[in-house]
């Protein structure tokens, strides 16, 4: 069954309401709610500036939020939460400031605990070839291959 139920434009802006007030969005993602309810494009500006108006749409509180949970819960690198937020339309305006969220003690910490976490689940007894694999899981969390290097290079005491 599919769903072609129309929506007026004040139902669409209380569906699009709580689509915002349930987590934070930005605004390609509540395009892309938009355009799954089939909205015509005066209604789907008239929403967008209602939302922004009220608060519901904040692109910086979007980004801040993103970064503080990819960082925190997903322990993503800054490099793969940059990449992320790109793909979503967010301004470099807002990645920058977003990204000053993440203490730098904290990062480098968090790459570390990472690091320790994974070394003895890789299963490689040719110490270059543990290290190239640590330091490939590492760079594809997002992390940057300079800080990756040194952290694995202290970990396998490679000289």
């Amino acid at each position: 069954m599919k769903n072609d139920k129309s929506y007026t434009v004040d139902e669409a802006t209380k569906l699009l309401e709580n689509y915002c007030a349930y987590q934070e969005r930005c605004h390609k993602e509540v395009e892309q709610k938009m355009y799954d309810l089939k909205l015509i494009p005066e209604a789907k500006e008239k929403i967008i500036l209602h939302l922004i108006q009220h608060n519901f749409l904040n692109e910086e509180r979007f980004s801040i939020a993103f970064v503080r949970g990819k960082f925190s819960i997903k322990n993503w690198g800054k490099q793969r939460i940059i990449n992320e937020l790109k793909f979503k339309n967010i301004s470099p305006y807002n990645i920058n400031s977003a990204l000053k969220e993440i203490d730098e003690n904290d990062y480098l910490q968090s790459l570390e605990k990472l690091a320790k976490k994974k070394l003895p689940l890789i299963k490689e007894s040719n110490k270059f070839k543990k290290s190239s694999k640590l330091a490939n899981y590492l760079i594809s969390k997002g992390y940057e291959s300079d800080l990756v290097f040194k952290v694995v290079k202290k970990l396998l005491k490679i000289s």
